[in-house]
């Protein structure tokens, strides 16, 4: 790390632009409390985008169709597509997915059983059962403490983002604390100028801020006063400095520099260009980006809420993967999107839910891709009906254990405790969980 490096940290360190640059410090410190076990091993994926399909999307309508199961089950999602891989379907709604089943894999038999948002998200997050004396982790803050603190992360931006809202089910950070909770931009990315928090502020141009600060400048009186003096020069560069590493996080936000083309391709709407930041960020090198895409609770009026969300989810979900592909980030990134459970398979018509579907954790469905997991497969399988599973029952920590395992993270290693506990990255047997085994047959 360079003398410039060192002192333009220090100088957001020291909060010379305020909140945005001690927020901007806190992320780039250096952990507190024990060091992990052991840094991670040279692998090939080394980031991970997770797009959250916060509320619980239905399997059967989106990665595990039942036509043959009538009405009650498929409603008028009837008309599953076939993909570019022989023998994989996937829902109606999905044709930009379907040409590109290649480039990922799905798990048809994900379960944990549980039908509680909070706890269920808690469970897919970390990897955890709910309870107990200590909030774990998720996924993103052990690969910010791995990918990120612990191997010398040294981008302008912290290495564990959300874009653009917090999930608000649970800690995300856990135990490891406030230093290693995401960063959650705000704003919206679709919007002519991306307001990040704490980075962008909405509705004032780059000239407009280059111009309030020079007017900042012009009534400092007592830099003024007292010019030539060196302690006032080496405030006067810090604050430069640190505005211009203000100005260079911001440009890794910016969507202007990215072809109208290519924009279009993702869609113009808040996922999208969400999916096409995403893909900025991991190209810059951050290990870990969640996308939360909510709105899938449908209890009521389930197809009509597939119509609107599933055409968004897929033309930004399969450009996402397409463009990894194209500039060979695919395979070093891992791509996997869920929510916390499924929806039930079997209909509610009654007029209190219109169509609608409620909460299933018994079966569920996970896409993932990129960074050593293989294209073109399917894990595990539900019944007839997607009621219970079939095959090969997949639990989160088996998932979560088997992308700490490509990204070089021991899924038995341990993470520091505020109370020096033993704390696993994930559960054994012994701790009361069934375990179904890594994802071998796809690594």
């Amino acid at each position: 790390m360079s003398q410039e490096q060192i002192s333009r940290r220090e100088a957001l360190r020291c909060g010379a632009v305020g909140a945005a640059g001690l927020l901007l410090a806190d992320g780039m410190g250096l952990p507190a409390g024990a060091a992990p076990a052991a840094k991670p091993k040279a692998t090939k994926a080394k980031s991970v985008i997770q797009i959250w399909l916060g509320g619980g999307p239905s399997h059967l309508d989106t990665f595990d169709p039942k036509p043959e199961a009538g009405n009650d089950y498929c409603g008028p999602l009837n008309k599953p597509l076939d993909t570019n891989v022989p023998g994989i379907r996937i829902g109606q709604l999905l044709p930009e997915l379907a040409k590109l089943a290649d480039k990922y894999s799905l798990i048809r038999s994900m379960t944990h059983k549980n039908d509680g948002h909070e706890t269920a998200a808690y469970m897919v997050q970390t990897g955890r059962m709910p309870g107990g004396p200590d909030v774990y982790p998720s996924v993103g803050a052990v690969v910010a403490l791995y990918k990120g603190y612990s191997a010398g992360y040294k981008e302008m931006v912290p290495p564990y983002i959300v874009l653009t809202q917090l999930q608000g089910r649970f800690s995300e950070a856990g135990f490891l604390g406030s230093r290693y909770k995401p960063f959650a931009t705000g704003g919206d990315p679709s919007a002519t100028r991306f307001a990040v928090e704490g980075i962008v502020a909405p509705g004032v141009s780059e000239k407009r801020q280059e111009e309030r600060r020079g007017f900042l400048r012009d009534l400092n009186t007592l830099e003024h006063a007292l010019k030539g003096n060196a302690q006032v020069a080496v405030l006067e560069q810090t604050e430069r400095q640190a505005y211009d590493l203000l100005r260079d996080a911001g440009k890794v936000f910016d969507l202007s520099t990215e072809e109208d083309e290519l924009r279009e391709r993702y869609g113009r709407n808040r996922f999208g260009q969400s999916c096409l930041v995403a893909r900025k960020l991991v190209e810059q090198g951050v290990p870990y980006v969640t996308i939360n895409y909510g709105g899938w609770d449908t209890h009521k009026d389930n197809f009509a809420a597939m119509n609107r969300l599933l055409p968004v989810l897929d033309k930004g979900l399969a450009s996402l993967l397409w463009d990894l592909s194209q500039r060979s980030l695919l395979e070093s990134t891992i791509v996997w999107c869920c929510g916390e459970f499924g929806r039930t398979p079997k209909i509610a018509w009654d007029s209190t839910w219109n169509g609608g579907r409620h909460h299933y954790g018994k079966v569920f469905s996970v896409l993932v891709a990129g960074g050593g997991f293989k294209g073109g497969r399917i894990v595990g399988s539900s019944d007839d009906k997607g009621e219970h599973v079939k095959e090969r029952p997949v639990y989160p920590w088996d998932l979560i254990g088997s992308m700490y395992e490509l990204l070089g993270i021991d899924p038995d290693g341990t993470l520091p405790h505020p109370r020096g506990a033993v704390a696993r990255l994930t559960p054994r047997a012994e701790d009361g969980v069934t375990i179904g085994g890594r994802l071998k047959e796809i690594m």
